[in-house]
């Protein structure tokens, strides 16, 4: 019980210490989130406050708008709020309205800081109704424009976030009619910020593009290198990592001439948290020199910044995060020795130092040693009470939670039980979701260890709401890991699994309600994943019933588990059935791996077939029986991690392959399929391809007699070679209807937006601006697109979850369904399965997955194409009717 002991100890002196340094570099903070109030650097223009009376000595009430201004920026909320009523009282009383409503302004912000919400709603409409009723002036402008500001923070922050851009339009409108460039270039980051969370990604990229291009006609100065500071920091939130390296050494060689250190600084912090992203890319695609070169810059950036602050204190931010990086790649050595030279117990009481006091606290941990695990229990028991002197609840909550969590690696569990709903009450207390989640789920956690199995599952479940509710602001939940992207894989998609687990469980039949929930949870992680694959939550969906797709189909979910794969099986008029293969993770990912890379080896893999039968063996035997006696003619997966990598149609039996069988589409979950049937009408098909070497892409020789093919059995408008641009694509899209769309042309599909694209004649189509060329239809109310193809892309080498690219193409772009290959083939083979394939669809009663099945069989009994490299990689993503 040694860490109660500590914490008990730690509680009981903080009172006596008494810290009175103040804290020089605000910027370097609020660019490393210490500070989570403050959605960037440009949020609230406190440090440039009008001068209200200029003709009169300094007041009182100025005096306070100052103190609490000191107050807010060393992170002490509640003593700025209590200062600043003073103020708002003091200005009453002169009877100065517009420095009332300038303190009014201030106090909601406060408010906004202390999750006191109806508060900061009836202060910041006093401010603004005062405001308002003013003569029109400069300086009643500019406070008319901080009050906008703080209101649109306050919208963002309930989620109203149509409301809080209109705000925040207005007052870019004010700050650049009053001719204040900062507040107008901050507003537009903060438009952008909400632009993102409604998943409207090229608005936001178009508003980002307009702030760069506001900072290039200025000329260099300390608000431009900290504009450009801000906007490369909102840049790598959205995962734009070159864009935002470039502009964050922009602002280095700015704060570089001018000579600034603290600016400096700032911008060497950011620089590092970017290389550390970058450098967590790199490890998705297995790049793992990259990495560590990206690792290094990371580590030299932190450094540089660390040496550039000009005190104690303001090195703080780039040592945490320094020491942080050398401990997740195992430089425990170097990060022993930095461990000496933080100094934490000089920062002042404040959100700043609760916050740097949990991270430090949470990097020791990882160090599991008895030393640094007393020394973390330490840390987070002054961070507990300085948070309950402070009176801030949201800090107070994350520091209580993860107090638990030590207690919690250290089994004691009753204790961290308690500790763990404190946590939660005062999350929810404040409506603090991003971090509600989090102590529901590690509550979960607690539940199982202790044997009680049901209320884990309610907790689990409620922590899955939660995160459901949260779908906008998943890329922006950043506490605990400060300035890195949102780690999806660490802290969201484990609840998901968790659960799932608890639901299915080895020794007992699991009920059809859990069965039922089950199902729902891996659909909900499908989802999950293609928001944060897209940064956006931009899907909306509703469940479906598989009765009502179709009769003769077999939804088969399988879930890969840490000592199992567990298959769901969904047979129309049936209740859900689940069947359980005891294997290791670890055992299955790697047969899953080896059978991708067979697959997509051109040569004789006879001696290989045993794997193809064992996966078989594993997904496809227990279950045939079922399908069988159903008649089942289709077989649909909802695959889980690697099995999306992998050619279903390619299982073996020992006699026959899977798509001899049957056929096989693939969906990320019925609640994202629209449920209709192609209809065979009006076919007409819009082709774009390029058969010539373009882009350092080399030529693909077969893509004319591909589409020479096709328009021979359809009607077809082509787009080939030069033709085949961005704009001539959508001047076509916009002014014509095509139920199919066909690209012959190079692609990649990837775990990483950026990485997704196609290619035109002109430039490379990512993903999202793919999306945007396709959905100009839905904007003049035509039909969706019923089938998209591409018939020459591939999914990135080394990438083991590149097939979220391809569901993302799928199911982002609006079409019902997705043909493309996992992997790139002989375009020769290409043409020919792709000519079957349009021959079979043609015909009346064929499905797009029977007709890809046919295509397939006939390209496996040419002796040139028998090999599974040929016929196998070909997918059918959505809709399969």
């Amino acid at each position: 019980m040694f860490v109660k002991r500590y914490v008990k100890k730690t509680i009981a002196l903080s009172k006596k210490w008494l810290f009175f340094v103040v804290i020089t570099l605000v910027t370097a903070f609020l660019s490393a989130g210490i500070s989570l109030a403050f959605p960037n650097l440009t949020s609230v223009k406190l440090s440039q406050s009008p001068i209200l009376n200029p003709q009169s000595p300094v007041t009182n009430p100025q005096q306070l708008l100052e103190q609490g201004k000191e107050f807010l920026q060393a992170g002490q909320f509640l003593q700025a709020a209590v200062t600043w009523q003073k103020a708002v009282a003091a200005f009453q009383d002169s009877g100065n309205k517009q420095g009332e409503a300038l303190a009014l302004s201030y106090l909601s912000f406060a408010y906004q800081q202390l999750g006191k919400w109806k508060e900061a709603e009836s202060a910041i409409a006093t401010s603004l109704s005062l405001i308002r009723n003013l003569p029109t002036t400069k300086n009643s402008q500019l406070i008319l424009a901080q009050a906008l500001n703080n209101q649109g923070h306050l919208q963002f922050a309930l989620g109203k976030l149509t409301e809080a851009i209109k705000t925040w339009e207005e007052t870019a409108a004010i700050y650049s009619q009053i001719g204040d460039t900062e507040g107008a270039i901050g507003s537009q980051i903060n438009i952008a910020q909400a632009l993102q969370s409604l998943g409207l990604y090229r608005r936001t990229q178009t508003t980002l593009e307009q702030v760069e291009i506001s900072l290039n006609t200025q000329p260099n100065s300390l608000i431009k290198a900290t504009a450009l500071l801000s906007l490369g920091n909102a840049l790598r939130a959205i995962g734009e990592l070159e864009k935002s390296r470039q502009l964050l050494l922009q602002s280095l060689r700015i704060a570089q001439d001018l000579q600034v250190k603290p600016t400096i600084s700032a911008a060497f912090f950011s620089l590092g948290n970017t290389a550390r992203y970058f450098a967590k890319k790199a490890e998705e695609f297995n790049s793992l020199s990259t990495a560590k070169t990206e690792f290094e810059t990371a580590i030299n950036a932190y450094q540089k910044s660390i040496e550039s602050s000009n005190s104690p204190i303001s090195r703080l931010p780039a040592q945490i995060n320094q020491l942080s990086l050398l401990v997740d790649i195992g430089k425990f050595t170097e990060a022993q020795e930095l461990l000496t030279q933080i100094n934490i117990n000089q920062l002042p009481a404040s959100r700043q130092s609760v916050y740097a006091r949990i991270y430090l606290a949470e990097t020791l941990i990882k160090l599991n040693k008895e030393q640094n695990i007393q020394e973390s229990a330490l840390l987070l028991a002054k961070a507990i009470q300085e948070a309950k002197d402070l009176q801030d609840s949201q800090a107070e909550s994350y520091a209580l939670g993860n107090l638990g969590r030590l207690y919690e690696l250290t089994g004691q569990f009753k204790d961290s039980t308690n500790l763990t709903q404190q946590a939660l009450s005062l999350a929810q207390a404040v409506n603090a979701s991003e971090i509600t989640y989090r102590w529901q789920w590690q509550l979960g956690r607690l539940l199982k260890k202790q044997g009680d199995r049901q209320s884990a599952i309610a907790s689990y479940t409620i922590a899955v709401e939660t995160l459901k509710s949260l779908r906008n602001d998943l890329v922006a939940i950043n506490p605990g890991n400060p300035d890195l992207q949102f780690s999806f894989r660490q802290s969201v998609e484990p609840v998901y699994r968790e659960l799932v687990d608890l639901l299915l469980p080895i020794q007992t039949e699991p009920s059809q309600e859990n069965l039922r929930l089950a199902r729902a949870v891996i659909e909900s992680l499908q989802l999950a994943e293609l928001d944060n694959f897209f940064q956006e939550a931009c899907l909306d969906t509703q469940p479906v019933e598989i009765d009502r797709l179709d009769e003769n189909a077999a939804i088969i979910y399988t879930i890969v588990l840490p000592d199992r794969l567990a298959i769901i099986l969904a047979l129309p008029q049936s209740p859900l059935r689940l069947y359980t293969t005891l294997k290791p993770q670890t055992e299955v990912e790697s047969a899953l791996k080896r059978l991708r890379t067979s697959m997509e080896t051109p040569i004789n893999n006879t001696l290989i077939l045993p794997l193809y039968q064992q996966v078989y063996n594993w997904i496809i035997q227990p279950i045939e029986a079922d399908i069988q006696q159903k008649n089942v003619q289709t077989l649909v997966f909802v695959s889980d991690g690697l099995l999306r990598n992998i050619s279903l149609a390619a299982l073996y039996d020992g006699e026959k392959y899977l798509i001899e069988k049957y056929s096989i589409a693939l969906t990320p979950g019925l609640q994202l399929l629209p449920p209709q049937p192609l209809k065979k009408e009006d076919f007409r098909v819009l082709l774009a391809g390029i058969s010539e070497a373009n882009q350092n892409f080399p030529a693909l020789p077969n893509v004319e007699q591909e589409l020479q093919e096709i328009k021979s059995l359809l009607p077809a408008k082509e787009l080939l070679n030069q033709q085949f641009t961005d704009n001539n694509l959508q001047k076509i899209l916009t002014s014509s209807t095509f139920p199919i769309v066909h690209f012959a042309t190079h692609g990649q599909f990837s775990s990483q937006a950026e990485e997704t694209f196609i290619l035109a004649w002109n430039s490379q189509i990512n993903v999202k601006n793919l999306d945007q060329l396709l959905r100009v239809r839905e904007q003049q109310i035509t039909p969706p697109i019923e089938l998209l193809v591409f018939s020459a892309c591939e999914t990135a080498a080394g990438d083991n979850r590149a097939a979220l690219g391809l569901a993302g193409v799928a199911v982002r772009a609006g079409a019902r369904s997705t043909l493309a290959t996992l992997w790139r083939v002989s375009d020769e083979s290409t043409a020919a399965l792709m000519v079957k394939f349009y021959q079979e669809l043609a015909k009346e009663g064929v499905t797009k997955a029977s007709a890809l099945r046919l295509a397939q069989l006939s390209i496996l009994k040419d002796k040139k194409y028998q090999l599974p490299f040929f016929w196998a990689p070909y997918v059918l993503v959505g809709n399969w009717q």
